[in-house]
């Protein structure tokens, strides 16, 4: 079988790269200093991001790139959004044409609002443009950590390339599908956290599943609005990097951007719920950058700017919930 370089260390990365290792492929996971691969290789988990899931035998680190790649049919880049770029050109002087590159992180680069799919673009060669795919869904590191059953999507713009990391990743635990609408599954997979910051406000309120089903629902209506602005296929929202990314995301403990918003509802700052997490929640930095595309696309995300007021500019979640139900009164299919 083929062998795997997956670029990070985080919950995310190293979950992948143990299922990965399950299923019989030789995994290389990239590790950001010598201390650290050496750690990681002596304790056989990640104690830090993954604790108590042994690696297999075919999983192991390195903190050399030119080890991690140089074998590698398929280079995983999970890394958080904000470090995506720089992650990319690590790995440019690496890659040839038979290397496939996925981007399994889930948000917006901050200054430019640019999708993990133009970042990486733009710090590869562009002869390896069309490598590039992006894979999202309902995907809670734990569960997928612990065996459990999950489906995930893969889009690409070339059917093909799309087809190749499906086969590679997809195993009796982990089904995969295939898309080629590569601006909807990253805007499903990156918007979503938005809401569940809000979902999680929601919870921590206290106001019941009437008032959360209908936050989920209108924030779908966001998300495809925004997207279907950008170019994506309005069919995706309904699949599983849309309505199945975001109610997993906003259902369960197991999200961080739920607890984010969880725990900012119930009155602790934001520098002490990100103290107080190994993770990082994605959408607290996702969100100025979506307001910077709903802009660009003259699109209303009204529960986006309320998260964003909430997050940064320092309005209570009481009277943020408040605005968004004393808002005109309109038909449900409009703004």
């Amino acid at each position: 079988m083929g062998q795997v370089a997956v670029v990070g260390t985080t919950c995310w990365g190293t979950t992948l790269a143990i299922m990965l290792g399950r299923k019989g492929l030789e995994v290389r996971l990239w590790a950001r200093t010598a201390e650290e691969a050496e750690r990681l290789n002596r304790d056989r988990e990640n104690t830090r991001h993954c604790p108590d899931f042994p690696f297999p035998k075919e999983l192991r680190a390195t903190d050399s790139m030119d080890e991690a790649l140089s074998d590698a049919e398929l280079v995983i880049l999970a890394v958080p959004s904000q470090y995506m770029r720089r992650h990319a050109n690590l790995i440019r002087g690496h890659l040839d044409s038979s290397k496939r590159i996925l981007s399994v992180a889930k948000g917006l680069e901050v200054e430019s609002a640019k999708r993990m799919s133009e970042v990486i673009p733009e710090e590869i060669d562009r002869r390896f443009h069309d490598n590039i795919c992006v894979l999202s869904g309902p995907n809670l590191a734990l569960e997928i950590a612990q065996g459990l059953p999950a489906t995930a999507v893969v889009a690409a713009h070339n059917a093909s390339v799309a087809a190749s990391v499906q086969r590679m990743m997809a195993s009796s635990v982990f089904r995969v599908y295939v898309n080629t609408d590569v601006v909807g599954v990253e805007l499903g997979g990156v918007l979503k956290n938005i809401i569940a910051l809000a979902a999680g406000m929601v919870d921590g309120l206290g106001y019941g599943d009437n008032t959360k089903a209908g936050l989920i629902t209108r924030g779908l209506t966001e998300i495809t609005r925004l997207g279907v602005a950008a170019g994506a296929n309005p069919l995706t929202f309904a699949g599983l990097a849309g309505l199945g990314d975001l109610v997993a995301t906003c259902a369960s403990p197991l999200s961080r951007n739920r607890f984010f918003g969880q725990e900012l509802a119930r009155g602790r700052s934001l520098e002490e719920i990100k103290s107080s997490m190994t993770g990082i929640a994605e959408g607290v930095t996702t969100t100025g950058a979506a307001l910077k595309l709903a802009a660009q696309y003259r699109v209303e995300m009204p529960i986006t700017h309320q998260v964003y007021r909430v997050l940064h500019e320092g309005l209570d979640v009481r009277r943020g919930i408040a605005e968004l139900m004393g808002r005109e009164l309109k038909h449900e299919f409009g703004d």
